[in-house]
């Protein structure tokens, strides 16, 4: 036993080595030694801050410092709002997005997408709602996400699927200004219901105990991916190919499952594959 796991870590580390010696960056990168960033905190387990000492942390920060190994930089994380983002690639002012952004034709436009996780939108409600116990008590009901997501959009194409089609009512969609405006309006009971991503639910109802409660599993599936600018395809390999590698090596799957979010493992980082 001791041999064949000595030799699947050996494999690995090989295999990692080699994913590391064919990355290419790009001269610009290369001569100042660092990527810039952008990163908005406000989205735990992906990014957030920590409250005692404001260090940057959670899934992506992680995942980003470890490629930067890989790629041999430094990086320079720049706090920028989630709707200026896209832009900001495209005018050059950061090199790339890492901030739990979702992989979407619409946004593909503009960049390209290393994606590196899978995750999806999740119903849930408060737990002193006891007339709401399935997805469908939703529907006829104020239902609520970040209007700067896809999620309004898939919240109104499944309340079409599953409410309008079978006869009941429409849900009502309601556009918050963030996943933590939308729990505020929660608790308040001005939404009967809320929609964020999968991956970000357990830890908010670990953080808020006894207050939430899930309501059936993701409805869509949906790839998150790093944004990097469609004109810089040697940059977007370089960041698959350090993916790759730390996919290889394990480092990969060991920052996720430090964050409990395993499930959400991708077996290799690909390009653009999201709808």
């Amino acid at each position: 036993m001791k041999k064949i796991m000595l030799s699947a870590l050996i494999t690995g580390a090989l295999l990692g080595s080699a994913a590391h010696a064919a990355i290419t960056l790009p001269d610009s990168i290369k001569s100042k030694g660092e990527l810039t960033v952008a990163i908005m905190p406000n989205y735990p387990p992906m990014e957030f801050k920590d409250p005692a000492t404001n260090q940057l942390m959670g899934v992506d920060y992680d995942l980003g410092m470890e490629m930067a190994k890989k790629l041999g930089v430094k990086i320079n994380w720049q706090e920028i709002g989630f709707e200026q983002m896209i832009n900001a690639v495209a005018t050059k002012r950061v090199d790339m997005i890492m901030s739990g952004m979702t992989d979407t034709q619409e946004r593909q436009k503009v960049v390209s997408f290393v994606d590196y996780f899978s995750t999806g939108p999740q119903f849930y409600t408060t737990t002193s709602r006891s007339d709401i116990k399935e997805l469908t008590d939703l529907c006829g009901k104020r239902v609520g996400s970040s209007r700067r997501t896809t999620f309004p959009a898939e919240i109104a194409a499944w309340s079409k699927a599953n409410c309008e089609a079978a006869g009941k009512p429409a849900i009502d969609v309601v556009g918050a200004e963030g996943t933590a405006d939308a729990r505020a309006q929660l608790r308040q009971r001005r939404l009967d219901g809320a929609v964020q991503g999968s991956e970000t639910l357990p830890y908010i109802m670990n953080l808020e105990k006894d207050t939430y409660k899930p309501l059936g599993k993701a409805f869509s599936f949906q790839l998150t991916g790093i944004g990097i600018d469609n004109k810089d395809p040697v940059l977007v390999a370089a960041v698959q190919a350090a993916f790759n590698a730390m996919i290889a090596d394990g480092s990969y799957q060991a920052i996720l499952s430090k964050w409990g979010l395993q499930d959400g493992a991708l077996k290799q980082a690909t390009i653009n594959q999201g709808r």
